[in-house]
């Protein structure tokens, strides 16, 4: 399926990073990053032009050719894995920094992939994450078509216990990337750092 989406000569969420990642930038290390649910490379792009050693996990190879694409034309390096999150193995105390942007997964993989998380962290390292809540299908702007797929606050704060949560909330934002994620949203955001 996201083969089939990504086929296409489009950005589908376009070139320009996540709203929430350039807000946080500061906060996060400058080190070894993992982006999780990496796709066309927007965000893992703009991470490597601030210095970090980037490594974009997805599961669709047409996103993460174009993301080396994206990465070429701007100048930076960028790793990519070619690898389902099922069965990506996080290894410990490996990474400075974990960003999630809208990596909707099954429950309990969901919950599986956050604690590799929170193990894959090194001390003082953070995790980024933004997704959207059930009342996004309200809103119907982008992300998945079922509540099972979603994410909360109160959900997250038990899945990613062992970190201590420097901001963290639900809001309503405009959201504009790309065809796919276009207008107001309902999302939850973290910051998360290991002490």
């Amino acid at each position: 399926m996201w083969d089939q989406r990504y086929n296409t000569p489009e950005y589908i969420y376009g070139k320009t990073p996540n709203d929430f990642l350039v807000e946080m930038i500061d906060r996060l290390p400058k080190g070894e990053v993992l982006s999780l649910a990496e796709g066309e490379g927007r965000n893992g792009v703009y991470l490597a032009q601030q210095g970090c050693r980037v490594t974009g996990v997805d599961s669709s190879a047409v996103a993460l050719q174009k993301a080396q694409n994206l990465a070429a034309e701007r100048g930076v390096q960028l790793t990519t894995l070619h690898r389902n999150l099922s069965e990506l193995e996080i290894e410990p105390a490996a990474w400075d920094a974990v960003v999630s942007i809208f990596c909707h997964l099954p429950a309990p993989l969901r919950a599986s992939l956050h604690r590799q998380v929170v193990q894959g962290l090194r001390p003082g390292g953070c995790l980024l994450l933004e997704a959207y809540t059930p009342r996004q299908l309200e809103f119907r702007t982008g992300g998945p078509p079922t509540i099972e797929l979603m994410m909360d606050l109160k959900t997250l704060r038990q899945e990613l216990k062992g970190l201590n949560l420097e901001h963290a909330r639900e809001v309503e934002r405009d959201i504009r990337e790309g065809s796919y994620h276009n207008g107001r949203s309902a999302v939850v955001q973290i910051l998360a750092r290991k002490p």
